[in-house]
């Protein structure tokens, strides 16, 4: 999701809701500790040289159950970001903390609830590497012995 299209989604809702992909809601007295936005500059395993931007939202409870960040405060905490750091309209990454580590997530929106999607690693440089797309496929038909035969002498 694009920082254009939560502040859309935030200005349609009268309250904020993150769902974990393991469906539970993150506590509703979360607060927003940081938006702003992280450039990645790196070479991958293929010798190409890349960079990635993100804007980064940072998810953090603690035990303030009073506070609950209402959407136009967020709103409000964004515009001023962009002001500030002149945001491109450049993709969400969410931090949160898990039991064990800060968890990233991509960013989405079910309606209701802004949904944390899992994000996964990958080789950038397959054809680098030599990882094929797709594995090909062999019909057992075609193959000119099978071990599987009971005259191909493996069993």
């Amino acid at each position: 999701m694009k920082l254009s299209e939560i502040k859309k989604h935030l200005k349609g809702l009268s309250k904020i809701g993150f769902q974990l992909p393991n469906g539970e809601l993150v506590a509703s007295h979360f607060h927003v500790t940081e938006v702003g936005k992280v450039t990645k500059d790196f070479i991958d395993c293929g010798g190409k040289v890349r960079s990635e931007a993100v804007i980064n939202f940072q998810l953090w409870e603690e035990n303030d159950y009073d506070h609950r960040l209402h959407p136009d405060k967020l709103v409000a905490i964004i515009e001023m970001s962009e002001k500030i750091f002149k945001f491109d309209d450049l993709e969400i990454e969410v931090e949160y903390q898990g039991k064990e580590t800060i968890g990233k997530y991509d960013l989405d929106f079910d309606g209701t609830n802004f949904l944390l999607i899992s994000k996964l690693t990958a080789c950038l440089a397959e054809d680098a590497c030599g990882i094929s797309e797709e594995k090909p496929k062999i019909k057992i038909s075609d193959l000119t012995q099978s071990c599987c035969d009971p005259s191909a002498g493996c069993c």
